[in-house]
């Protein structure tokens, strides 16, 4: 057949009705054919022969076949999966749809490891966030805020959660879920996967399985560009090992280095320190003997932050913290940032007060290193915030304010955090 593209086989039928179609797929259960449509011509149309009556179904290919969001190899390899997802929706579709409301999720061997692991979460390790009320002292002249009252109020718990990072997975033999137990069923694409954690569930299960991914590290390609949380809770620490050795090694060497932060270490060093922590992890060589200018420490520690996925004020937040820098009034502002502080996810908060603090005490030095607060914000407003369109004009409008808030979470670090 001249007009027949050349990815479909004998199943192509050209230019026919639906209604021919029908007849042709009459008594032939399971039987399917491919018809370019009359009403749009170039489109075509896949028929299949299922309960007793036949199924039209939109047709595209771009290097695979798909109806939806399943693409195959073959228009066979989809017929045929096609089949057994109708058979199994059809004659047991009162059971899949009761299949999530007794999962065994909770007594799984996953689950108990998780539970294991978590014994000594990292929540229970971390300081809860104070929560302050901010006031003018009438006897300073000084319009900035001058103390922090601790407010009474109950204290939230909080957990270093994570949601399960799912990916559509083809799996090869049978396949349980282990969420609802139930099999997975399909030629390819049966289900999703965790790319963090490995937890195999139904696309509908994945749902309802509750934020308790735990990493496992033989998943974690990497660590810079890893999400924060992802990668605190794969390694079991309360901040990514990338901040607290470089501020380690910094305080170590480099507090009285002039433009610290802001002298730019050279890049090819920066980059093999990126590459250390990719590949060594927490082993890396960073040392002196390793990198004389410290420099490229510094470099590295902000381009670690900077390449977050999500930065460390996060872009749900990010507006929150430039209008809370807009406000007029000093204890206002303090007081919005500081609540806009509290609704950080934990793993990036106690990132976030631990920058801090190192940067006040970088402050201490500025006879010798010239890092004001001021300095300092311009460094890192850019670094930690960043707007969620990732629009330059909206970078560039919104720099003083990235700079103030940063510059106020240093000089108000032990009243913020």
């Amino acid at each position: 057949m001249e007009s027949r593209p050349k990815y479909y086989g004998r199943e192509f039928y050209g230019m026919i009705s639906r209604e021919y179609a029908d007849e042709l797929l009459a008594g032939a259960e399971g039987a399917y054919l491919i018809r370019e449509s009359q009403r749009q011509p170039g489109t075509h149309t896949l028929a299949l022969r299922f309960g007793h009556q036949t199924l039209n179904y939109r047709l595209f290919y771009d290097g695979k076949h798909f109806v939806g969001e399943k693409r195959f190899e073959s228009v066979h390899d989809l017929v045929t999966d096609a089949l057994i997802t109708l058979y199994i929706e059809t004659k047991a579709a009162e059971y899949i749809a009761k299949m999530t409301t007794n999962p065994i999720y909770e007594h799984l061997g996953y689950t108990s490891l998780i539970k294991d692991k978590m014994v000594h979460r990292l929540s229970r390790v971390r300081t809860e966030p104070r929560r302050v009320t901010f006031q003018r002292d009438e006897r300073i002249s000084s319009p900035l805020v001058q103390r922090g009252a601790l407010k009474d109020t109950p204290e939230k718990q909080c957990f270093y959660e994570k949601i399960h990072n799912f990916k559509v997975h083809t799996f090869r033999g049978p396949h349980w879920c282990e969420y609802c137990a139930n099999f997975m069923w399909g030629l390819i694409a049966q289900g999703v996967r965790c790319s963090d954690c490995g937890l195999n569930v139904h696309k509908q299960c994945s749902k309802l399985v509750p934020s308790d991914c735990q990493p496992d590290l033989r998943r974690i390609k990497k660590v810079f560009s890893c999400d924060l949380t992802t990668l605190v809770k794969a390694h079991n620490t309360t901040r990514p090992m990338v901040v607290d050795m470089c501020i380690r090694e910094i305080e170590l060497r480099g507090m009285k280095s002039e433009g610290l932060y802001r002298v730019s270490g050279f890049s090819e060093h920066v980059e093999d320190v990126r590459l250390s922590f990719d590949r060594d992890g927490d082993k890396a060589d960073i040392s002196a003997s390793a990198y004389a200018d410290i420099n490229i420490i510094a470099g590295a520690l902000k381009l670690y932050l900077r390449d977050l996925p999500i930065p460390v004020i996060t872009f749900d937040l990010y507006s929150k913290f430039i209008q809370a820098a807009k406000l007029p009034i000093a204890e206002s502002r303090l007081e919005a940032i500081h609540e806009s502080l509290l609704q950080l996810p934990p793993a990036h908060y106690e990132t976030l007060r631990y920058l801090m603090a190192h940067l006040k005490r970088v402050t201490q030095f500025e006879k010798d290193n010239l890092m004001t607060s001021e300095n300092l914000g311009i460094v890192y407003g850019p670094t930690l915030m960043q707007p969620p369109e990732q629009n330059a004009l909206t970078t560039l409008n919104d720099m003083r304010q990235q700079k103030l808030v940063v510059q106020l979470m240093i000089e108000h670090e032990d009243v913020l955090f």
